[in-house]
């Protein structure tokens, strides 16, 4: 329990209250040596004292021990990018050993778990052994699952499902990936124009700066995806020359004329890796050697935005 904090709080609340320790002994009905070994942290008091002290001070139980079972935003962003330091400094089982920790202490903070899985997908090929990285991979599915089954927000919900199907695809179980988003990922689906109707309902209600926001995100995160698109549509169609030369030539003039290449260079390398091994499977090796160039240069670009 040393991550609780209820000494300190006991002799802050006592202060405040500007009582003595033999004072609040007197009311809980314990000795003035028990308040002391409480906030020097020689001891803690028994569970059924507890609702007595929070009755007394008039706040929760948790807020008593010092117990946050939520972690905000940013507290979140901060353990995520701790720990992914941490993974490129220190033995891997040390810091999963971390992580697991701290899943325990947040069982209960379901946007963490969901940051924890991605932490997991992002590093678990740096253990060692195969059955080590597949544990790893059924623990992250297992923690979608507590968030599937037990998070009422259903963003996250969605979220937690595409992260499994993630899962199952690197576990080499396509089929159950492909259970997972056939009905989420619907093109055909009401949820596919939610975008297009969030931006009407704050142009309707008078926030347009919401609006506008929210249409160059959206627009943006389209074109990412129609990036992304054209890579895995050259993977799909690599036996037709005449329509991969026409989904180059289309991507490309779409990455040009809204620069994605600085925006967004890592799905802009992805395209380009792909476009370079489609022109190459093709046999038209000054199409592949451009296209290599042009990877590389972007690529040497986003190593410089890192450093």
């Amino acid at each position: 329990m040393d991550f609780l904090h209820f000494s300190e709080n006991l002799f802050r609340l006592r202060r405040e209250k500007k009582l003595t320790q033999e004072q609040l002994a007197d009311f809980i009905g314990v000795t003035k040596a028990a308040i002391s070994k409480w906030e020097t942290k020689q001891s803690l008091p028994d569970l059924l004292i507890l609702p007595r002290l929070s009755s007394f001070f008039d706040i929760s139980i948790d807020d008593l021990l010092g117990y946050q079972p939520q972690l905000s935003k940013e507290e979140i962003r901060r353990i995520y990018h701790s720990l992914a330091d941490d993974f490129s400094r220190k033995p891997f089982d040390d810091v999963m050993e971390e992580s697991r920790k701290l899943i325990k202490k947040y069982y209960s903070c379901y946007r963490f778990l969901f940051q924890i899985v991605v932490l997991w997908i992002n590093h678990f090929m740096l253990a060692q052994d195969k059955i080590n990285q597949q544990t790893i991979l059924a623990d992250a599915a297992g923690l979608c699952d507590r968030i599937i089954s037990d998070c009422g927000e259903t963003g996250l919900c969605n979220d937690a499902l595409c992260l499994k199907a993630t899962i199952c695809l690197l576990q080499n179980t396509p089929e159950q990936a492909v259970e997972i988003m056939r009905d989420l990922a619907d093109p055909c689906s009401m949820l596919s124009q939610a975008d297009s109707v969030l931006i009407k309902a704050y142009w309707a209600a008078g926030r347009k700066d919401e609006a506008d926001s929210f249409v160059q995100i959206s627009t943006f995160l389209h074109l990412i995806s129609l990036v992304d698109h054209a890579a895995s549509h050259l993977a799909i169609r690599g036996d037709d020359p005449a329509f991969c030369r026409e989904i180059i030539n289309r991507t490309e003039k779409l990455i040009g004329i809204y620069r994605l290449d600085a925006l967004h260079p890592g799905s802009v390398i992805a395209f380009e890796l792909q476009a370079a091994m489609t022109y190459a499977q093709h046999g038209s090796k000054k199409d592949a050697l451009e296209m290599l160039l042009q990877y590389t240069d972007h690529l040497r670009y986003l190593m410089e935005m890192s450093i």
